[in-house]
């Protein structure tokens, strides 16, 4: 139970103090002209002016309330390195023990773990969290058993109390970093790309020659073993060895004594691409496809295109100097010689034998094609003719052949094969276009039962439409029909040409994402989305190796045919293999470098503004664990072997009973006998 005076005015103070200054004055006055009864004047007034300031007597049942300490306990990454997670384990304890001793003094425990995305440490948002849940008024003080390495120090409270570090780690504790601090997300291919690491050790490191072992590996490949100096940037140059995404490790082997070897590895992953794609057509002779082939090329900015047309066959004779027919002399003999291994894709649209490139020419081409290259056969009614591009040395690659010499010259609508519906070339065509495709009108009929082509679409009554093929290293396609142009125009509601079109011309330049046999996987944090094509009508199960080196199995689902998916989340960071069959792929999870390992050695210079502007302290643990003590607000929280809390006296009010001092009847008894005293006294004189 307390008791204080309160004061109440009946009038506003000011008034108050004006009246006050009144009496006051008056009474001088009459101090000044000799009045024998001024005293009492002055009580009665002091009476009035009292009694306006309306005091009261208010009395508080108040019951104690204890004081609350918070002990934050980082549980991160960076806290399970060395011993630091028994550090933490036995100071929480022990100070939780002592801190139930004390009198009056409750403890918050906040345990912190990881943060989600990899956001790294949050201890001020767990303090601050925890801030929210607890009266301020009650905080005593606030102690941190951390590593000092935080990630959101700009989300800091306002601190009522003292705030404590106890850092974990200890003197001797050194580490060693591979650190990426420059990689694009993409390269050209064949060019080469400049990444740059450094390799650094920090804390008290061993003294060395200065040289590491660097190990790179490409898509889990064996790796090359480089030395390099530590504590300086490298400038890597690296060409991408094929096109998509390809995954490179770098890593330093694990030195005696470091913290940890969980920083000594990145993972950059690079998309492979293009730079040009220089694309030779050929046209046998003007028509409404070979517009077609053009615009689709030509609206491609990153392809270069040569365009050679037969515009005159060389059997037409009237007498016109060969000067006067063109600007310039076309170079065949350089674009089909000297530099045919320069073009990506050689297309021959309606082409038909007319002796301006000689069959060694041809012979050129196909051996390009064996070499690597790729050839798209676009057929008219000339593939069926005697002077069919067939007759000539490129029958060994072509993937069809014309034996009855039959051109189809009725209306029919294109259709995908079974096979189709799994080739990535044509699988899905039907969801690229609403409605019914158009029909075309013309087909070359040709057979492709003695060679190992894929027929992907059919025509009439079944008769193979597009037939793909690998010769050698390189690809080939054969169209059995010009009339592809009829989806472009629009005739009957059109149909997915362009997609058709562009779709192919990217697998036979052999664009990762259109294989046939494929395994690839998409990341995503930690969770990686599982693909696997295939033309086939089943597969194998999927066995995927951890970065630690443990091997697991899984399922992959059928969505639709020839594709199937499937879902795993990584248990931990860094590069994982999948492989099914003779199909191989890397991936990695994660972060390429954890912010949780990007500064290992314990340190609280981060938090010293914090810990300082409410006068507490920072100590290592390793130096023992400092002894509680009770200070003012105000004073030093922190000392050599202590730390200090801030008792707060924190109450809870359960009652309040409130007594006026000066009740008008006694005020009007009292000044009414006082004035009366000084009128009697006054008229006695």
């Amino acid at each position: 139970m307390t008791g204080t005076v309160i004061f109440s005015p009946l009038l506003p103070w000011p008034l108050v103090a004006a009246l006050a200054a009144l009496a006051v004055a008056g009474i001088a006055f009459a101090v000044w002209r000799g009045l024998a009864g001024w005293a009492l004047r002055g009580l009665a007034a002091a009476v009035v002016v009292a009694a306006l300031a309306g005091p009261s007597w208010r009395e508080e049942d108040r019951t104690p309330l204890s004081d609350i300490v918070l002990l934050v306990e980082d549980r991160t990454a960076s806290q399970r390195l060395s011993d630091r997670a028994e550090q933490t384990e036995q100071a929480a304890e022990t100070l939780a023990a002592r801190i139930a001793a004390r009198p009056n003094t409750e403890l918050r425990r906040v345990t912190l773990a990881d943060g989600e995305d990899d956001t790294g440490t949050r201890l001020m948002t767990a303090l601050s969290d925890a801030l929210a849940e607890e009266p301020r008024a009650r905080i005593a003080g606030m102690i941190l058993l951390s590593d000092g390495r935080l990630h959101d120090l700009d989300q800091a409270p306002d601190l009522p109390a003292p705030l404590h570090l106890l850092l974990t780690g200890a003197p001797e504790d050194w580490d060693r970093r591979l650190i990426v601090q420059n990689a694009p997300a993409f390269a050209i291919l064949d060019e080469e790309v400049t990444l740059t690491l450094r390799i650094e050790d920090s804390g008290a490191a061993p003294a060395s020659d200065g040289q590491v072992p660097l190990d790179i590996s490409i898509d889990g490949a064996e790796p090359q073993r480089f030395m390099v100096a530590t504590g300086r940037d490298l400038d890597l140059p690296i060409t991408l060895p094929h096109g998509g995404r390809n995954v490179i490790q770098f890593s330093t082997p694990e030195a005696e004594g470091e913290l940890t070897n969980r920083n000594n590895s990145a993972i950059v992953q690079m998309n492979g691409v293009r730079d040009r794609l220089r694309v030779l057509l050929v046209s046998g002779e003007p028509h409404a496809g070979g517009r077609t082939w053009r615009n689709l090329l030509k609206s491609d900015s990153s392809v270069d295109l040569v365009h050679f047309t037969i515009l005159r066959p060389p059997a037409k004779q009237d007498g016109v100097p060969v000067s006067e027919l063109s600007l310039i002399a076309f170079p065949t003999r350089e674009l089909f010689m000297d530099k045919v291994d320069d073009f990506d894709l050689i297309i021959f649209d309606r082409y038909k034998r007319r002796g301006i490139l000689p069959s060694l020419y041809l012979q050129n081409v196909a051996d390009y094609v064996n070499r690597g290259g790729a050839v798209l056969v676009a057929a008219g009614p000339d593939f069926a003719s005697a002077d069919s591009i067939y007759r000539s040395p490129l029958s060994e690659i072509l993937p069809a052949e014309p034996i009855s010499a039959r051109v189809i010259e009725e209306p029919f609508s294109p259709q995908v094969t079974d096979l189709g519906d799994r080739h990535p070339v044509t699988a899905g065509l039907a969801q690229e276009w609403t409605g019914d495709w158009g029909r075309w009108m013309r087909q070359i009929d040709v057979d492709a039962t003695d060679t190992t082509g894929e027929i992907v679409m059919s025509g009439v009554e079944d008769r193979p439409l597009l037939i793909l093929d690998r010769v050698g290293e390189g690809r080939v396609a054969l169209l059995a029909s010009d009339h592809a142009w009829l989806w472009s125009r629009g005739y009957e509601g059109g149909g997915p040409q362009l997609e058709l079109l562009r779709r192919l011309a990217h697998w036979m330049m052999k664009e990762p994402e259109l294989e046939e046999e494929a395994l690839t996987a998409q990341a995503t944090g930690q969770t990686m989305q599982i693909t696997r094509r295939t033309l086939e009508d089943s597969i194998g199960t999927l066995t995927i190796t951890r970065p630690d080196g443990e091997t697991e199995e899984m399922s992959l689902t059928e969505t639709r045919p020839g594709m199937w998916t499937g879902e795993y989340t990584g248990p931990d960071i860094g590069l994982y293999r999948l492989s099914e069959g003779d199909l191989n792929s890397v991936i990695g999870l994660g972060p390429a470098a954890p912010r949780e390992f990007e500064q290992t050695i314990a340190d609280g210079t981060a938090l010293d503004p914090l810990v300082d502007s409410t006068r507490g302290g920072i100590r290592n643990l390793s130096d023992g664990l400092p002894t509680l003590r009770d200070v003012r607000a105000g004073r030093p929280a922190a000392g050599r072997g202590w730390l200090g809390l801030t008792p707060r006296d924190a109450f809870e009010t359960r009652d309040v009973r409130q007594i006026p001092l000066l009740p008008e009847w006694l005020v009007l008894l009292v000044a009414s006998a006082l004035v009366l005293a000084g009128w009697l006294r006054e008229g006695r004189r």
